[in-house]
């Protein structure tokens, strides 16, 4: 029952221009952010009193790494490879050798941590066990039921990292049967969400890249795609040439222009009737589109163009599946060929040039793109845990996503293999697997008994999709109109004629119309919402929310009781959100409702 300070460094960082791991210059900041989260001990606040007590007593220290996934890439390695992991456990194997060598030379100086002799017999086990694990030993440790993956020396790329690890091992052990040790914990690997970003990490913590091409904001408003950088790096460290690279690239990224695309270009748009000008209008909306079809409106070029030159008919344009490329007489495969070359694949599977046996080294946590398959499996994430495991002396978060169909026994197969290799801990997130939760604490009734919920789930589980979107909308909005609002409370309807106003926008690439009803004053009394392309079971539950929200307005609940319940709230479709001035980004559509 301690805490303790995090602190972690970026690994590629200590890559250099030879694509060697500067180990020198590792085991130097090790030691340095040692000692600093050593001295954060005295400055630091904890939740309570005995937390505080213990983390004096014992001294835990949380230092870590992130962006392992970005190096392993930079070095043409895949993340799912005996040389992948052999790299991590060497690293890891290092950093915490070095944080106890450095501890115990500080008890040298300072003495052990207050808990260390009561301890130092088991502790000191602890540590030869550290030692045997690096050493590449399958036998021998000392009280362990479950042995660790040793570090595996022959797989290691850099075989000067095996030996700078073991070294501190054995400098750690001495040392500490000397003089103790300053801290009992000195090292965890820790998710690094946010401070990756600080740092500018590619990936965070242990995890592999989520993705091979991401979205920049800019300063002014919109945003650029740019590859993951360990991407043209890898390609170089395989022997791609800067041409070959160029390519792969522009492939995943797109050339963000129809100029010379296959299928849909200029002067095909130009037999259409589309002029220079109109053409420069489509040009610099690409550069901001996820889909080209997203660039061809008549908000972009005109309803008196589109009906007077291009033919189009404005009725049609006004429904929101129109699809102008289409209705201008290009074929589904010519829109996706000039789709693949303006916004690019988002993945490297089917690049020019690429060979085949390299596809692994890009592998990510998730299909990449809409027409990637490649992607890491479970066991790749816990056998990469287990290879660092043995040399970390906390545990390891990280959260392993699995695919909506995975079932009980693929989860149990996964919780086993983690015990088998020793893993300290293990959370798996099977997609959509939170359900249960907001059907259990939102659309059952407060007084419903125990023994009822369950079958109330299953009744409402079993329902048609669309029944279930209705339900799942009204009751979480009603509930808290009925927090809000007394029972006696009568409804008070808006006028048969009233304003309002129309907002479109694209949040995460998806359309999104959202209008009003107004009552005289100009306070809102209804909302409307209209998604672009979306399926039948969650426009449903989008218009019911509305139907739902729009209720409780008109019964008194204020606004505001809506926005602090719904704002922040996650699930996709999120991400950058384009056509409103005021909001740039939305973690969901109802964040940004």
């Amino acid at each position: 029952d301690t805490a303790c300070n995090l602190a972690s460094l970026n690994l590629l960082q200590f890559r250099d221009a030879d694509g060697r791991f500067d180990v020198e210059a590792f085991e130097h900041a090790v030691k340095l952010w040692t000692i600093v989260l050593e001295i954060s001990v005295l400055m630091a606040q904890f939740p309570s009193r005995e937390i505080a007590e213990r983390s004096y007593k014992f001294r835990t220290l949380g230092l870590g790494f992130a962006n392992i996934g970005g190096l392993l890439m930079s070095c043409g390695l895949g993340y799912d490879s005996r040389e992948a992991r052999s790299l991590t456990g060497a690293i890891s194997a290092i950093m915490t050798g070095v944080c106890y060598a450095t501890s115990a030379q500080m008890a040298k100086e300072l003495g052990p941590f207050a808990g260390f002799e009561e301890n130092r017999e088991h502790m000191l086990r602890v540590m030869r066990n550290h030692a045997r694990a690096a050493h590449g030993l399958n036998g021998g440790y000392e009280q362990v039921s479950v042995y660790p993956v040793p570090l595996d020396a022959a797989s290691c790329p850099q075989p000067d990292l095996v030996d700078h690890a073991r070294a501190s091992w054995d400098l750690a052990v001495s040392m500490g049967e000397r003089y103790g040790y300053r801290n009992a914990q000195t090292t965890v690997i820790a998710p690094t969400g946010t401070i990756g970003l600080v740092m500018d990490c590619d990936t965070t913590g242990i995890e592999p890249d989520f993705a091979l091409v991401k979205f920049k904001k800019l300063a002014g408003g919109g945003y650029f795609k740019i590859i993951n950088r360990a991407v043209p790096q890898a390609l170089r460290t395989l022997g791609y040439s800067d041409k070959a690279i160029e390519a792969i690239v522009d492939y995943a990224v797109g050339l963000g222009t129809l100029a010379n695309a296959p299928g849909v270009n200029h002067e095909r748009l130009m037999e259409r009737g589309f002029t220079p000008d109109k053409i420069n209008v489509i040009e610099k909306a690409l550069a901001t589109a996820f889909d080209i079809r997203f660039a061809f409106n008549k908000w972009q070029l005109g309803e008196d163009f589109c009906t007077e030159v291009l033919g189009l008919d404005a009725d049609a344009m006004d429904d929101l599946d129109f699809d102008m490329l289409a209705a201008l007489g290009f074929t589904k495969q010519e829109i996706e060929a000039a789709n693949l070359h303006v916004c690019g694949a988002m993945t490297l599977e089917g690049a020019p040039g690429l060979k085949d046996e390299h596809l692994p080294v890009f592998d990510c946590a998730n299909p990449c793109g809409r027409i990637g398959k490649r992607y890491l499996s479970v066991e790749s994430h816990i056998r990469m845990m287990a290879a660092a495991q043995p040399f970390i002396s906390g545990a390891i978060s990280k959260t392993i996503n699995m695919p909506n169909n995975a079932s009980v026994e693929d989860c149990k197969e996964s919780y086993l293999l983690s015990w088998k290799l020793a893993l300290k801990a293990n959370a798996l997130y099977r997609d959509g697997s939170k359900l249960s939760q907001p059907l259990n604490s939102q659309l059952l009734d407060d007084d419903i008994e125990d023994d009822e919920e369950e079958s109330a789930v299953e009744t409402l589980v079993a329902q048609p999709a669309q029944e279930r979107a209705r339900i799942v909308a009204e009751r979480s909005a009603m509930q808290l109109a009925e927090r809000v609002v007394a029972s006696e409370k009568t409804r008070d309807r808006l006028p048969d004629r009233r304003k309002g106003y129309t907002q479109k926008a694209l949040v995460g690439g998806h359309k999104v119309y959202l209008r009003t009803g107004e009552y005289d004053d100009g306070k809102i009394g209804e909302i409307f919402i209209d998604m672009h392309k979306e399926g039948a079971a969650f426009r449903s539950l989008m218009n019911n929310f509305a139907i739902a929200v729009s209720l409780g307005l008109q019964y008194g609940v204020p606004l505001e009781e809506y926005v602090e319940a719904f704002t922040f709230t996650r699930f996709e479709p999120a991400g950058l959100v384009q056509g409103n001035d005021r909001i740039k980004n939305a973690t969901s559509i109802l964040d940004y409702i």
